[in-house]
Formats: structure tokens, C-alpha cells, sequence
């Protein structure tokens, strides 16, 4: 399994590996691409056998850049049991992109039971804290289109592989 920095020509393979695991939200492709290429830097593949069988993406706000945003993270079924989300996630924050990150954040739906189990088990492993609050409203911020969204806040981060 090779863990590496997406390049523009990933773009329609991480389409295809997000539309293949809901619950999670579509992006464009023209949003992929962005991500392959003016984001590379804080978003990830994994390929095996030549198939991206792995992705997250991420950013670090420009407000908050202290923070590392996870925004999407996708497993292909065949590459599940594997730990790889946590790999994945361990290994663009020891990016030197990512110098300086003291926490980690995301968004995850309640009933996203396994996004929460990954960021719980990260934060454990990791010895931090799990600050929960919302982030985006079920009827203000999506007009009841969609559940709301929590925030899941881990830190203060310790050391930049966090192993």
C-alpha cells in the first residue's frame, strides 16, 4: 500500500471512491481536481494495486491555521480492517505542510457512527481530548436538507506523526 500526494490525474478515481461510500457528500469533479492539485499538500491517496483505494482530504483554515480540517475521508471497501483512515490522517499531519497543527478538526453527522468510532480511536491513541460542538445546523445552515453537523475538536497534539 502506498500512501502518497494526489496528483490532478486522481481526480476521477476519488470521485468514484466517494460515490462508492456513503454516507458521504459528493464533491464536483472539478472540486477533486482542486483538491489534487492546489491542495495536494494536505490531502492524501492510497493506492494499491494500482487503484486508489484510499483518500482524505483537508486543509488548514486561514483564520485558524493552528487547525487541521479533515474534510472528506473515503476507504474502499476491499482496503477496509486495515487502519488506513488513521494512516492516512497520521501521515499528512507529519507532513512539514502541517508544521505548527495543535489540533484536529472535522464535521460528522451523528449517525456517522464510523467517522466518529476513527476520530474517537484516534484521539485515544494519540492521548488527547474530544471537544464536540455544533458546527452547522440541521435547519439554519441546511434548511432541514440535511442533518446537522458536529464539530470534533482533538488536541492539544503533541508530536507531528502522533505515533
Amino acid at each position: 500500500m502506498q500512501l502518497r500526494r494526489p496528483i490532478d490525474r486522481d481526480g476521477p478515481s476519488i470521485s468514484r471512491l466517494i460515490a462508492a461510500c456513503p454516507p458521504l457528500d459528493p464533491n464536483s469533479a472539478y472540486c477533486n481536481l482542486l483538491q489534487c492539485t492546489d491542495f495536494a499538500d494536505s490531502c492524501i491517496v492510497a493506492e494499491w494495486g494500482g487503484e486508489v483505494v484510499g483518500w482524505v482530504s483537508g486543509y488548514r483554515p486561514p483564520a485558524a491555521p493552528e487547525n487541521f480540517f479533515v474534510w472528506q475521508v473515503a476507504v474502499s471497501s476491499a482496503a477496509r480492517g486495515q487502519r488506513l483512515a488513521g494512516r492516512m490522517i497520521e501521515a499528512l499531519l507529519a507532513r512539514p505542510a502541517q508544521a505548527g497543527v495543535t489540533h484536529l478538526t472535522t464535521t460528522i453527522t451523528d449517525d456517522n457512527r464510523a467517522s466518529w468510532a476513527l476520530f474517537q480511536g484516534l484521539a485515544r491513541r494519540w492521548g488527547a481530548s474530544v471537544e464536540k460542538t455544533v458546527r452547522f445546523e440541521e435547519q439554519a445552515h441546511f434548511d432541514g436538507a440535511h442533518a446537522t453537523e458536529w464539530q470534533a475538536r482533538i488536541g492539544p497534539l503533541t508530536t507531528p506523526a502522533h505515533s
